[in-house]
């Protein structure tokens, strides 16, 4: 392995934890940044959203639907089994799972497919697609109807 590929690796792993945290703190100008700008976010059973503004509305208004529907005082997205693809220094494929947590307890789980777009150092979401698996009854992915 060459050691361009080492640092992708890390970049792809680094964005994939950001997400994460930037997510579970309400951060979603952040979190928005992690996605090149022609980006696109692909939640099974909603419309795939493209570019950073659609990204922002669409998490601005799932945060909102948090705050209205939960007591809980945290979330936790737990990314777990990451695995990296490095095709070339320009493109990469991702797979993870993962499992959200909040003071009531798990609430649901899934798994995120993705593509990165590299431009030396830095590594992007060119798309990404999540897919809940599972979910708790009355926790908060219920409420959204997610499959």
């Amino acid at each position: 392995m060459e050691l361009w590929e080492l640092s992708a690796r890390e970049s792809i792993r680094n964005i994939v934890a950001s997400y994460a945290h930037a997510a579970d703190a309400g951060r979603f100008d952040e979190l928005v940044m992690l996605f090149a700008p022609d980006g696109v976010l692909e939640v099974h059973s909603e419309r795939a959203l493209h570019g950073r503004d659609e990204i922002r509305d669409f998490l601005q208004g799932v945060g909102r639907d948090v705050a209205a529907v939960s007591t809980s005082r945290m979330i936790r997205h737990n990314v777990t089994n990451h695995k990296i693809e490095v095709v070339s220094p320009t493109e990469a494929r991702g797979a993870a799972y993962f499992l959200v947590v909040t003071d009531d307890g798990v609430d649901h789980w899934g798994r995120y497919r993705d593509t990165y777009v590299g431009n030396g150092d830095e590594w992007l979401f060119a798309h990404r697609f999540v897919r809940t698996d599972g979910r708790i009854a009355g926790g908060f992915a219920s409420g959204r109807g997610y499959e």
